[in-house]
């Protein structure tokens, strides 16, 4: 099975469809996109050139079979991400306006980088919040807000179970 994203003229993806492996391969049975796309836009009325092909087991630009040289052009397609045709990779909706893509990860980072460690005693707390039965926990969330007023600030430890 071939996954299709069919995607408006500003590349934002609008669905995503399942084509089955006879309506994509040539006669060799050789997956060909362009073969998928044809068949796609014989059947479904939308432009061949609107149906980008997406891998259903690639996330951050890792395969889920741990074999990344099979890791196809990012992320796999979802309603309301953008195609990045320069790139060849599927983005989720970029998180916070600060936020920059990194093309090696397929991922939207933040300007100064991922969260903070949590310390000793933040994660032992968490940990018996968890044998007590309760998820609630420490953790650090980004605020725009703050870092738009000050760009060397943006990651606060929040605790989760006051915070919702």
């Amino acid at each position: 099975m071939a996954h299709f994203a069919k995607i408006s003229e500003e590349n934002e993806v609008l669905q995503v469809l399942t084509l089955a492996d006879k309506d994509n391969k040539d006669e060799e049975g050789t997956e060909i996109e362009s073969i998928g796309q044809a068949y796609l836009e014989t059947h479904n009325n939308w432009p061949a050139h609107l149906w980008i092909k997406t891998s259903y087991n690639t996330k951050f630009n890792e395969h889920s079979s741990g074999d990344n040289s099979k890791a196809f052009r990012g992320n796999y397609a979802g309603i309301g991400f953008i195609w990045d045709s320069g790139n060849q990779i599927f983005w989720e909706t970029q998180p916070y306006g600060s936020w920059v893509k990194n093309t090696s990860t397929a991922k939207w980072e933040s300007p100064l980088g991922d969260a903070p460690a949590l310390t000793a005693a933040e994660e032992a707390t968490n940990a018996e919040r968890l044998a007590a039965g309760n998820d609630q926990n420490w953790i650090y969330r980004w605020n725009e807000t703050s870092h738009q007023a000050d760009n060397s600030q943006g990651w606060f430890l929040v605790d989760d179970s006051i915070v919702s």
